[in-house]
């Protein structure tokens, strides 16, 4: 692409002048997208009649767990009094009810509960997700027993160990693949599984690109077990898309998946190793949210579901405001949704909850674990949002470039939440990995931000007010606007809504806890330490669709007796399916003694801070993993690392352009050095803040975009129009030119110079070679003052539109490439 340093500027003049027509140019709210009603909320049974509860706890039994089991379309049909036993919502006496509940019941550990473990098995549960109604349940329970769901102590447990087996792993190459199972995938599931279908499904097993099709097909092949595998059980157990007859149709697939394992040859682990006990991701000891803080939590969603189209509110807080997710919006693993073009949206009557229960405290948080997919949009666009359209909301949280835009609506504040709360551009706050995000307010504080469980320092500027100008008919919304018209890409994990501001201390503790499906894999090492029940313990979670992530590891016995004496341990690797990673490895240079002295009882001895991914293979059910190691204990197998392949040639790379553009910091500078005007005048300042995000954020050239133009344009006009309007400044620059006089006969040949030699000074210099064509510009502008001089059609050609003029003239020169080009 070529940039002409020559090419004309008059058209600069118009521009700007249409660009001043615009800017006085109002925006309307958008329409408020409705969705369907969901239905109404369960009521108990019948309005409880009996004896009164006969202890404080009866009556937590009865408001916290009873009253939301009880009605017939959850346990109310069937464990009533004379119904089915145990008979633990019965409407004719509380107490009764109560008494048959708590063997039911785990209030130390909710989560195990023989109420939750039912539901989890689908039993009775009263959504479409069986984990859901696990998770709601658990909460019922955590609330009557007046507790943190997963504030419980996280019990480390010894996990069933194996020694690590012989395996079948994936070829690098999709040959093999596509001559077995690919030509049955792309026969008879294409009209979905592909990028190009009518209806595009992910995954695309089914592409037309085989390699695509093989790298997502891998975690629903089990090599070692084809019968096993996800795309049989999916056909022969869940009946889908079968094309004949699903029986055989599976055993069609069986045979083409035992085609394709027949091909590889098994993987033996080398006899040298040092290695531990194997394991699998589900062997280990769930870690997930241990430790957070939700006492005042009225909404959560956690995005565990992994299908369909409904990301539920596993709150407990009636009404479900159970979300549905429509446009490009997939499902990730590790629990989370990632948006593209779409959307994750509330029904406006459910959303009413949020309004109801914000307004009651005049209090907030949301937060929110989140990865932007890049640090370049703009809108803001929308991460979470609250609202009826795009210019009026109760709340939202968006993205601007390396900014997040905090609005909220108070009696301090306009109809669109603004002024806006935003992270200064400097800071970069906002980066394109995962983040944990929370907005608070309360009357004291007004808004603040946390990103990373720290502070960010904002300060609140607009005074505190009050919601009671907040909007009950409005939709709450993930990942763009209720009107669908200003996207956010990137991932989302999890989101909850409190009706308190919580404080810097609870918002770091859920920082701390993370985010996910976690675990602790103990890996067996006492053969190796001689210390009884002895592990190396990894944190590890599925961090997206494609890797784990292994984070933190630390030595620890569950022996109570044990004593520690003092082991070398030396340099870690991680193994999986029969074989060292081949990446992934940091934990490779650990070099650390196993001692008494620093071994926290209860606690263990941290081994490193580090994490690292190591990429799926076979997927979470059948991955199997396994520590080696250099030395552990007498046991050694020091490892001579190779010599690394000569690097390859340097690729001889287009050429670059020698020039660029100026970003929007160096064009704000750049038109204050030019024209006197510093950037903390008032005026300029508040056109930059404006337009900012509209001007270039990077040099290149080719994402040069009209819009740009545009934003140069008026930032040009301001600095002019502030340039001439100071009658000292004007007169300081323009030296010698008579303002008074009118348009007519102010700019005679001389006059004329006394305009554009001190603007072509500045803006070209002298004896610059890739500057523009003195004498071309200096012509370009007489023309263009010309034009503007002609007062034969009846114009006013006063002083007034003499200083219209040399501001139209200023802002042609200073918007022009002279000044953007560098």
């Amino acid at each position: 692409m070529t940039y002409s340093l020559n090419s004309p500027i008059s058209r600069l003049a118009s521009l700007a002048t249409f660009v001043l027509i615009l800017s006085a140019c109002g925006g309307s709210s958008a329409k408020v997208e409705q969705t369907p009603l969901p239905p109404p909320v369960e009521q108990p049974r019948e309005n409880y009649s009996g004896p009164p509860a006969n202890t404080e706890d009866v009556q937590r039994y009865k408001l916290s767990l009873w009253d939301n089991i009880s009605s017939a379309q959850r346990c109310g049909a069937c464990h009533i009094e004379g119904g089915q036993s145990p008979e633990f919502v019965r409407a004719d006496d509380i107490n009764l009810a109560y008494a048959a509940t708590n063997p039911l019941v785990n209030l130390t550990e909710p989560e195990s509960s023989t109420l939750v473990t039912k539901v989890a098995g689908g039993h009775n549960c009263w959504l479409t997700s069986a984990d859901a109604c696990a998770d709601i349940m658990t909460t019922w329970i955590a609330n009557w027993a007046n507790t943190e769901v997963a504030a419980n102590e996280i019990q480390l447990e010894p996990p069933v160990q194996k020694a690590p087996g012989a395996n079948k792993n994936f070829p690098t190459d999709s040959g093999l693949f596509g001559n077995t199972v690919y030509p049955v995938l792309q026969t008879y599931c294409a009209s979905c599984h592909t990028n190009s279908a009518a209806i595009p499904i992910s995954p695309y097993f089914a592409s037309s690109d085989v390699d695509e099709a093989y790298e997502a097909a891998k975690a629903r092949i089990n090599l070692d077990n084809p019968a096993n595998s996800r795309f049989v059980g999916r056909v022969r157990d869940e009946f889908h898309n079968c094309w004949s007859n699903c029986a055989s149709d599976s055993d069609q697939l069986i045979a083409a998946i035992e085609s394709m394992s027949d091909g590889i040859e098994v993987t033996e682990l080398s006899p040298q190793l040092v290695n531990s006990q194997a394991l699998t991701l589900f062997d280990g000891t769930l870690a997930t949210g241990g430790g957070r803080f939700e006492s005042d939590i009225i909404a959560k969603w956690e995005f565990k579901t992994g299908t369909g189209t409904t990301a539920f509110d596993t709150s407990g807080v009636e009404p479900a405001m159970d979300l549905t997710l429509s446009g490009d919006v997939d499902w990730i693993g590790g629990w989370g949704i990632q948006l593209v073009n779409g959307k994750a949206q509330s029904s406006t009557a459910s959303s009413k909850k949020i309004h109801d229960l914000l307004t009651a405290t005049g209090e907030l948080s949301i937060e929110a674990w989140v990865v932007p997919a890049n640090v370049t949009q703009e809108g803001p666009a929308r991460i979470i949002s609250y609202s009826g359209g795009s210019q009026a909301r109760n709340v939202m949280l968006g993205q601007t470039l390396y900014n997040y835009d905090y609005q909220l609506r108070t009696s301090n504040t306009d109809a669109n939440g603004q002024p806006a709360l935003s992270t200064p551009d400097g800071d970069e706050i906002l980066q394109a990995s995962l983040q944990h995000v929370v907005i608070t307010y309360d009357p004291v504080n007004g808004r603040q931000l946390y990103v990373n469980g720290e502070n960010t320092g904002l300060t609140d500027n607009v005074e505190v007010g009050n919601f009671n100008e907040w909007n009950d008919t409005y939709a709450f919304v993930l990942g763009n606007e209720v009107s669908g018209d200003i996207p956010w890409a990137g991932s989302i994990r999890l989101v909850a809504v409190h009706n308190r501001a919580l404080n810097a201390a609870q918002i770091a503790q859920n920082f701390e806890v993370g985010i996910g499906q976690k675990f602790f894999l103990l890996f067996n090492v006492s053969e190796h330490t001689g210390i009884s029940q002895s592990y190396v313990v990894m944190e590890v979670s599925q961090y997206d669709s494609y890797s784990y992530l292994f984070a933190e590891p630390f030595f620890v016995t569950l022996d109570a007796e044990a004593s520690i004496d003092t082991v070398p341990l030396k340099g870690v690797r991680i193994g999986i399916n029969g074989r060292e990673a081949n990446t992934g490895q940091v934990f490779q240079n650990l070099d650390i003694s196993l001692n008494q002295n620093d071994y926290i009882v209860g606690q263990g001895q941290p081994l490193s801070r580090l994490g690292t991914t190591v990429a799926i293979e076979k997927g979470a059910e059948a991955d199997e993993f396994f520590l080696t190691f250099e030395q552990l204990g007498s046991a050694t197998n020091v490892i001579v690392e190779a010599d690394p392949p000569a690097p390859a040639p340097a690729a001889d790379l287009a050429p670059q352009s020698v020039i660029g553009v100026r970003n929007f910091a160096e064009i704000n500078a750049s038109m204050s050095a030019v024209t006197d005007v510093p950037t903390s005048n008032s005026q300029v300042k508040e056109a930059f803040e404006n337009l900012k995000q509209q001007l270039p954020t990077v040099t290149n050239p080719g994402s040069f975009l009209a819009s740009n133009q545009m934003a140069v344009t008026q930032m040009a006009i301001k600095y002019c129009d502030q340039l001439v309007e100071d009658t000292s400044l004007r007169a300081s620059y323009f030296t010698g030119f008579d303002f008074a006089q009118s348009a007519s006969s102010a700019f005679d040949a001389q006059d004329r110079n006394l305009i554009l030699e001190p603007l072509l000074d500045r803006v070209m210099g002298q004896n610059i070679a890739s500057q523009p064509d003195r004498n071309a510009v200096a012509g370009e502008l007489n023309n263009l003052i010309d034009t503007l001089t002609d007062c034969s059609s009846g114009k006013v050609c006063d002083a007034n539109y003499t200083r219209t003029i040399v501001k139209a003239t200023c802002a042609a020169t200073i918007g022009s490439a002279a000044v953007l080009v560098q």
